[in-house]
């Protein structure tokens, strides 16, 4: 291996990631990092928030390329962490994934195999493209807080669902139909709120069921909830789905994942790089299946912030 970080890759290995898989898959995947004769430093994550934490004491020490191994919420740590930094632009570091997740959704947006090879072979090419990032402030705990996003957030129902799927997680119980599975168990409890979005100025007031807020396409495992999506656009694609009986709620659960949820008459699309959203009573946020917090809530679109390596994206 080379010893000088700047022609060196950064390889963040979340061992947890795939309920262990990351751990169990790691020989595999750096037998093809040396075969594809990669250069690289390995860092393996132990505890949540720690890729976070690192990154920018590695980007202080001169790394500028990151291959992720893991899921939507490890790549959403080291964006976060790239963001935490003074040294460089942010895209001045390219940023790869090999996805060992359970969800993915971010490489869905651009075809990136699950393959493990196909997916090395795609980083050794670098083709790169500079996406959005989001950022949004929210509540909790400890007072107000903001995060940056790669990929979606998801607000009041699709929070509710991400944060009883994180608990199953830390119970070792981690896979896509756990998700559809606390989907569908939450449905018949869950009860619509009255939301004001405001979006670029203007405001909008109605009692809704979940709100999805989307740089790439994909969320929950493969559901296309902001199917026109572009992640280098400038602009938040906002699916808000209204409040809806329960069956009707079970009968468009296909239209979700088949991107279709859009031509359902409870459905709206918007586009904005500014939203603000507040709520009667607090209603819960994730971001790339991250629980965070709840309202009020504001997000802003930091327009092609992030160097990124893809196929190419999904039409």
């Amino acid at each position: 291996m080379n010893n000088n970080p700047n022609n060196e890759w950064l390889v963040v290995v979340n061992p947890n990631a795939g309920t262990g898989k990351g751990k169990k898959d790691w020989n595999k995947i750096s037998q093809l990092l040396n075969k594809f004769e990669f250069a690289y430093h390995t860092f393996f994550t132990e505890r949540k928030l720690h890729a976070m934490e690192s990154i920018p004491g590695f980007i202080e020490q001169g790394f500028r390329k990151i291959i992720v191994i893991g899921g939507d919420g490890t790549m959403n740590e080291v964006v976060n962490g790239i963001f935490a930094q003074n040294k460089v632009q942010a895209t001045d570091i390219t940023l790869g994934m090999v996805s060992v997740g359970t969800g993915n959704d971010w490489g869905r947006t651009y075809n990136i195999p699950r393959d493990y090879q196909q997916a090395i072979e795609i980083i050794k090419q670098e083709k790169t493209l500079h996406q959005d990032a989001g950022y949004v402030t929210y509540t909790n705990g400890s007072g107000q807080n903001s995060r940056f996003f790669a990929n979606m957030a998801g607000l009041g129902f699709d929070g509710l669902v991400a944060q009883k799927t994180n608990a199953a997680k830390e119970k070792g119980r981690s896979n896509p139909f756990v998700y559809l599975g606390t989907l569908i168990s939450s449905l018949f409890y869950y009860k619509s709120t009255n939301i004001r979005v405001t979006i670029n100025g203007c405001e909008i007031k109605d009692k809704v069921f979940s709100i999805a807020i989307g740089i790439g396409q994909y969320n929950g495992g493969g559901m296309k909830q902001a199917p026109d999506a572009r992640p280098d656009d400038g602009l938040f694609d906002l699916t808000i789905i209204k409040h809806m009986k329960k069956t009707s709620m079970l009968a468009n659960l296909k239209n979700l994942y088949s991107g279709q949820i859009k031509k359902v008459k409870q459905v709206q699309i918007l586009q904005g790089n500014n939203v603000r959203i507040e709520s009667d009573i607090p209603i819960l946020l994730e971001t790339d299946g991250e629980s965070l917090g709840y309202s009020p809530f504001e997000f802003n679109i930091l327009p092609k912030s992030l160097k990124i390596i893809m196929s190419h994206i999904a039409p």
